[in-house]
Protein backbone atom coordinates (compact mmCIF):
# COMPACT_ATOMS: atom_id res chain seq x y z
CA UNK A 1 0.00 0.00 0.00
CA UNK A 2 1.82 3.20 -1.31
CA UNK A 3 0.97 5.99 0.99
CA UNK A 4 1.05 9.27 -0.83
CA UNK A 5 2.08 12.75 0.16
CA UNK A 6 -0.69 15.72 -0.46
CA UNK A 7 1.19 18.38 0.40
CA UNK A 8 3.46 18.98 -2.88
CA UNK A 9 5.62 22.07 -2.46
CA UNK A 10 6.17 23.54 -6.23
CA UNK A 11 9.49 24.24 -6.72
CA UNK A 12 8.33 26.00 -9.85
CA UNK A 13 8.72 30.56 -9.52
CA UNK A 14 6.14 32.68 -11.20
CA UNK A 15 7.17 35.53 -11.65
CA UNK A 16 3.96 37.17 -13.14
CA UNK A 17 3.05 38.97 -9.77
CA UNK A 18 6.44 41.03 -9.92
CA UNK A 19 5.95 41.90 -13.53
CA UNK A 20 2.51 43.19 -12.72
CA UNK A 21 4.39 45.46 -10.03
CA UNK A 22 6.94 46.95 -11.87
CA UNK A 23 4.87 47.65 -15.09
CA UNK A 24 2.85 49.76 -13.02
CA UNK A 25 5.46 51.64 -11.52
CA UNK A 26 6.83 52.20 -14.92
CA UNK A 27 3.94 53.41 -15.88
CA UNK A 28 3.45 55.76 -13.18
CA UNK A 29 7.06 57.48 -13.29
CA UNK A 30 6.66 57.77 -16.86
CA UNK A 31 3.63 60.19 -16.51
CA UNK A 32 4.78 62.18 -13.57
CA UNK A 33 7.90 62.83 -15.21
CA UNK A 34 6.28 64.49 -18.24
CA UNK A 35 3.95 66.94 -15.70
CA UNK A 36 7.37 67.78 -14.47
CA UNK A 37 8.46 70.87 -16.58
CA UNK A 38 12.38 71.51 -15.26
CA UNK A 39 13.98 74.85 -16.46
CA UNK A 40 17.20 74.79 -17.94
CA UNK A 41 18.25 77.74 -16.70
CA UNK A 42 20.33 78.00 -13.10
CA UNK A 43 18.54 81.40 -11.80
CA UNK A 44 18.93 82.41 -8.14
CA UNK A 45 15.42 83.47 -7.28
CA UNK A 46 14.41 85.87 -4.62
CA UNK A 47 13.09 84.16 -1.53
CA UNK A 48 9.10 84.98 -0.65
CA UNK A 49 6.82 83.75 1.54
CA UNK A 50 3.62 83.74 -0.26
CA UNK A 51 2.56 81.22 -2.87
CA UNK A 52 -0.05 81.38 -5.87
CA UNK A 53 -2.27 79.06 -7.69
CA UNK A 54 -2.54 80.38 -10.79
CA UNK A 55 -0.88 78.32 -13.43
CA UNK A 56 0.84 80.27 -15.99
CA UNK A 57 0.79 79.73 -19.55
CA UNK A 58 4.30 80.52 -20.68
CA UNK A 59 7.28 81.77 -18.44
CA UNK A 60 9.69 84.68 -19.17
CA UNK A 61 13.41 84.33 -17.74
CA UNK A 62 15.67 86.67 -17.35
CA UNK A 63 19.66 85.82 -16.21
CA UNK A 64 22.33 86.98 -14.57
CA UNK A 65 23.64 88.92 -17.44
CA UNK A 66 20.36 90.03 -18.60
CA UNK A 67 19.70 87.63 -21.63
CA UNK A 68 15.79 87.04 -21.98
CA UNK A 69 14.39 83.89 -22.45
CA UNK A 70 10.63 82.94 -23.29
CA UNK A 71 10.58 79.60 -21.99
CA UNK A 72 13.58 77.92 -23.29
CA UNK A 73 13.97 80.48 -26.84
CA UNK A 74 16.19 83.56 -26.32
CA UNK A 75 14.70 86.50 -27.25
CA UNK A 76 16.15 90.41 -27.17
CA UNK A 77 13.60 92.38 -25.21
CA UNK A 78 12.74 94.62 -28.47
CA UNK A 79 11.73 90.94 -29.41
CA UNK A 80 9.93 90.47 -26.42
CA UNK A 81 6.61 91.72 -26.74
CA UNK A 82 5.69 90.14 -30.42
CA UNK A 83 6.88 86.59 -29.14
CA UNK A 84 4.73 86.86 -26.27
CA UNK A 85 2.02 88.31 -28.49
CA UNK A 86 2.05 86.10 -31.02
CA UNK A 87 2.20 82.87 -28.55
CA UNK A 88 -0.48 83.91 -26.16
CA UNK A 89 -2.46 86.60 -28.23
CA UNK A 90 -4.74 88.31 -26.31
CA UNK A 91 -6.58 87.06 -23.66
CA UNK A 92 -7.20 89.18 -20.23
CA UNK A 93 -7.18 86.02 -18.31
CA UNK A 94 -3.06 85.29 -19.57
CA UNK A 95 -0.82 84.51 -16.55
CA UNK A 96 3.11 84.45 -17.42
CA UNK A 97 5.38 83.44 -14.91
CA UNK A 98 8.65 86.00 -14.62
CA UNK A 99 12.08 84.25 -13.12
CA UNK A 100 14.34 86.72 -12.27
CA UNK A 101 18.18 85.67 -11.11
CA UNK A 102 17.96 88.22 -8.03
CA UNK A 103 20.87 90.08 -9.20
CA UNK A 104 18.71 91.80 -11.89
CA UNK A 105 18.49 95.63 -11.63
CA UNK A 106 15.14 96.09 -10.78
CA UNK A 107 14.57 98.22 -13.92
CA UNK A 108 14.93 95.56 -16.38
CA UNK A 109 12.10 93.70 -14.15
CA UNK A 110 9.81 96.94 -14.25
CA UNK A 111 10.29 96.77 -18.18
CA UNK A 112 8.79 93.32 -18.47
CA UNK A 113 5.98 94.77 -15.92
CA UNK A 114 5.61 96.92 -18.65
CA UNK A 115 4.93 94.57 -21.62
CA UNK A 116 3.08 92.61 -19.65
CA UNK A 117 0.90 95.29 -18.42
CA UNK A 118 0.63 96.83 -21.90
CA UNK A 119 -0.91 93.62 -23.40
CA UNK A 120 -3.26 92.96 -20.24
CA UNK A 121 -1.34 89.71 -19.24
CA UNK A 122 -1.19 88.96 -15.65
CA UNK A 123 2.68 88.26 -14.39
CA UNK A 124 3.43 85.79 -11.43
CA UNK A 125 7.35 86.62 -10.17
CA UNK A 126 9.13 83.19 -9.01
CA UNK A 127 10.68 83.18 -5.61
CA UNK A 128 12.03 80.66 -3.91
CA UNK A 129 10.04 79.56 -0.55
CA UNK A 130 11.29 81.09 2.67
Amino acid sequence: MAISNRNKISVNFSSVGMTDVVFNLLIFFMLTSTLVHPTALKLLLPKGSTQTSAKPQTTVSITADQRYYVEQQPVTLAELEAVLKAKLGSNPETYIALHADKTVPFETVVQVLNIAQANNYKLIIATTPK
